[in-house]
């Protein structure tokens, strides 16, 4: 896909271009150093353990041609870059993630009925039962939650209640394959911190609880902040 096409409606700024004949075009996209490849756009991210701008050169050196950042100071230092890849700047890298992710799948979410389940507790237990009942009436219906995720008659683990963007986009864009007609997901406090859940058109939202949990360093600073993350869906 054409690096214009993916920013088109992301507010950005290009901080460096190298000179190419053609525009430049992604063949991929990535927020972990590691899966970068040839011709991807590294997506970095501020994590609570690390900082995705600090291993710029790792993405480069496995062939990241389009870096995107939200700083150019990071530890005190400013941020080099090699001269043959492009460089753009953004006021939040996730929720720019966000955006470029459901643009890169095709806004799948517009194809389906998104249902979102937030609160303390039991997000797992209404989501499954959600599913269940439109099942029964005939409707084909996707689920990412807690424990799994379910495209079709394909189950996938689950390392967080409410993925990263890209990978939520990636679920719609199969379950859309697949030929579902909604889904169901749980929507956590971190999620719509993160803005993992940003762009996402839900049709219904459902609140079951709130309790005083996921108060701490790595989640929220106090009740207030949770109960706010809460109330963004």
């Amino acid at each position: 896909m054409k690096l214009s096409v993916l920013f088109k409606r992301i507010q950005h700024a290009v901080i460096q271009m190298p000179e190419l004949e053609e525009e430049m075009e992604i063949r991929g996209i990535t927020c972990n150093s590691q899966k970068a490849e040839e011709d991807s756009l590294f997506v970095c991210i501020q994590g609570n353990r690390t900082d995705g701008h600090d291993y710029i050169e790792e993405a480069c050196n496995l062939g990241a041609s389009c870096i995107l950042i939200e700083k150019l100071v990071s530890g005190g230092r400013m941020l080099k870059f090699p001269e043959n890849v492009a460089v753009v700047l953004v006021k939040d890298t996730r929720e720019a993630l966000a955006g470029i992710s459901r643009i890169w799948f095709g806004s799948p979410a517009d194809k389906l009925k998104v249902i979102g389940v937030t609160g303390t507790k039991g997000k797992s237990t209404v989501a499954v039962m959600i599913r269940e009942m439109l099942e029964s009436l005939g409707q084909k219906c996707g689920l990412i939650g807690t424990i799994e995720a379910i495209i079709g008659d394909k189950s996938i683990p689950a390392n967080n209640t409410t993925p990263e963007s890209y990978t939520i986009q990636k679920y719609f864009a199969e379950m859309v394959e697949a030929g579902c007609e909604c889904v169901v997901m749980e929507v956590s406090s971190q999620g719509l911190k993160l803005d993992r859940t940003a762009g996402i058109p839900f049709e219904i939202g459902i609140f079951t609880n709130l309790g005083e949990d996921h108060i701490g360093p790595n989640e929220h600073k106090d009740f207030d902040e949770y109960k706010y993350c809460k109330s963004l869906l």
